[in-house]
């Protein structure tokens, strides 16, 4: 049973990931006789330019990593044992940094640091192409991997624990040390590793803020791709950044498991309550402070500089001739362009997902602990060697989908299965297996065994991947850049495209387009906060 689950995804997966991923290494490392050229590996990594993408590439995800846990920690004890009024809406806002597209933060954070921004304004400092612009991006960015992976955990963890320590003598940081930590640690860890996938991958965000001094292996990886045409060097970054992932994954998947299988929680609703003391409230308060800075101030610059002229960028959305022929169709058309594509590709996220996390139920087994791995891939290897590899693939019959609209939504649903995933997974596994051998027994079969068991279970954990899968595929770039037809653009590649045309009009529509998506994901989100919080079961 459990292997007929995979059938689907594997094919997926195996079709549309490894497939163009395989075909671009190939076409890198493959002489024109078609024997392989090992000995490219040591030519390209001996090369000192080489060398220093590598190592900037890796301290600088360790370093971005170290700062999100620092600033984010608190927010995850905040929103794990505070209640308080908007807590709600303001789960949101922190979430929607997360979709946002890459082009898009990278620029408004320029409008804070760059040239002419709010700070060279203010005090006259500028920290474009720094590493400091690029690092607090990023912290930006995944700030709310840290709140939702280990404050989801904290607010379930229960508190009668640390006070059973604390009446046997041990101090407040001494029962959180021995008692709530160490239940911690594998989510912390997770966390951790997550921020350290994502920013080990950064592309966007580095290109904008990083200048030519700085370059990640994904930046590389683009370069030498679309802009040099030297798939040798691109196929080996590609081979080094996957073996990377790899290890980086096979360390997460071990950590959830272990988070999954040795914890006792609680209701989450049970553990929130309104601060007490100046200690809560002050911080509660630096909390805020932090979000409002760090967090909704960017993307304050981005909707401010959208209304610069009124609502005149936003009436141009319309005019196809108004941005200088950077589109065929109205940009306004991304809108929907965007929302159908993002439809289909959360319809085959949650095909793909759901029937992988359900065989994914049964813990044991090394062929699981791989598949569970296997599904995570597409977060941490190269979207742009993925997009590029659709293109030279799927070209040839009877999988010639280069002019066909199916295409975009297949790229952004990789992107989205892995959310599907994580988000039912834990959900599943939580179920009683005596519930499914009680209906099996009873003569139900398997199907009606998930209609009547799993689903009224996993329900609201399957309309939460929905959302995050599609909220996802909005945001998609990478990839999408390179196969989203002229006359079909999405959002985020209409607004690429128009921050990379000159002229106050362009940048105007960019950041109108910019506020757009912001809007579309934050309401997403909002529509994904009530169904958390509706303990009912009922929708």
């Amino acid at each position: 049973m459990r292997a007929g689950l995979m059938v689907l995804p594997v094919a997926f997966l195996a079709l549309f990931f490894a497939y163009p991923v395989a075909a671009i290494v190939g076409r890198g490392l493959r002489t024109g006789e078609g024997t392989w050229e090992f000995g490219r590996l040591g030519e390209v990594l001996g090369r000192p330019d080489i060398l220093d993408v590598l190592w900037f590439t890796t301290w600088q995800a360790l370093a971005s990593t170290a700062l999100t846990l620092l600033v984010a920690l608190p927010g995850a004890y905040v929103f794990a044992r505070f209640d308080f009024r908007g807590k709600g809406v303001l789960r949101a806002v922190v979430t929607v940094p997360f979709v946002l597209p890459t082009v898009v933060v990278g620029t408004a954070f320029l409008a804070l640091v760059g040239r002419g921004g709010l700070l060279d304004e203010l005090w006259g400092v500028r920290l474009d192409t720094t590493v400091w612009a690029i690092l607090l991006a990023h912290v930006f960015f995944n700030y709310a991997v840290v709140v939702r992976t280990v404050g989801g955990l904290w607010a379930q963890l229960d508190p009668r624990q640390e006070e059973a320590a604390r009446v046997l003598g041990a101090s407040r940081f001494g029962a959180w040390r021995r008692v709530t930590l160490p239940a911690l640690a594998p989510a912390v860890a997770a966390a951790a590793l997550m921020v350290f996938l994502f920013t080990y991958t950064s592309f966007g965000v580095v290109q904008i803020l990083g200048g030519p001094a700085y370059a990640t292996l994904e930046a590389e990886i683009y370069r030498q791709t679309a802009q040099l045409l030297d798939l040798e060097t691109a196929a080996v970054l590609t081979l080094v950044q996957f073996a990377a992932v790899g290890a980086v994954l096979a360390v997460h998947a071990w950590t959830v498991r272990r988070r999954e299988t040795a914890l006792k929680l609680v209701d989450a609703a049970m553990t929130a309550r309104r601060p007490r003391g100046a200690g809560q409230w002050t911080l509660l308060g630096t909390v805020l402070v932090t979000i409002a800075l760090l967090l909704v101030l960017p993307l304050a610059v981005l909707v401010q500089r959208s209304f610069d002229g009124g609502l005149g960028y936003y009436r141009t959305l319309g005019d196809a001739d108004a941005g200088g022929g950077t589109f065929l169709v109205p940009p306004v058309e991304a809108i929907g362009n965007s929302l159908e594509y993002a439809l289909a590709a959360t319809a085959i996220a949650l095909a793909v997902g759901g029937l992988a996390a359900a065989a994914l139920t049964r813990r044991a087994g090394r062929l699981v602990c791989g598949f569970d791995a296997l599904l995570m891939l597409p977060l941490g290897v190269s979207a742009v060697t993925v997009g590029f590899g659709f293109l030279i693939t799927l070209d040839e019959p009877p999988l010639d989908l280069r002019s066909s609209w199916i295409l975009v939504p297949l790229a952004q649903a990789l992107v989205g299965v892995p959310f599907v995933v994580r988000t039912m997974l834990p959900v599943l596994r939580a179920v009683d297996e005596r519930l499914r051998e009680a209906a099996a027994v009873l003569g139900a079969s398997p199907w009606r065994v998930w209609r009547e068991v799993d689903l009224p279970l996993v329900r609201r954990a399957l309309l939460v991947a929905a959302g995050f899968a599609f909220a996802v595929s909005l945001g998609e770039f990478g990839a999408t850049v390179f196969i989203a037809r002229p006359d079909n653009p999405t959002l985020p590649v209409a607004v690429a495209r128009l921050l990379g045309r000159p002229g106050e009009l362009n940048y105007g529509q960019a950041m109108a387009l910019s506020t757009i998506l912001m809007v579309v994901c934050a309401v997403a989100l909002l529509l994904l906060e009530r169904i958390r919080v509706n303990r009912s079961g009922e929708f």
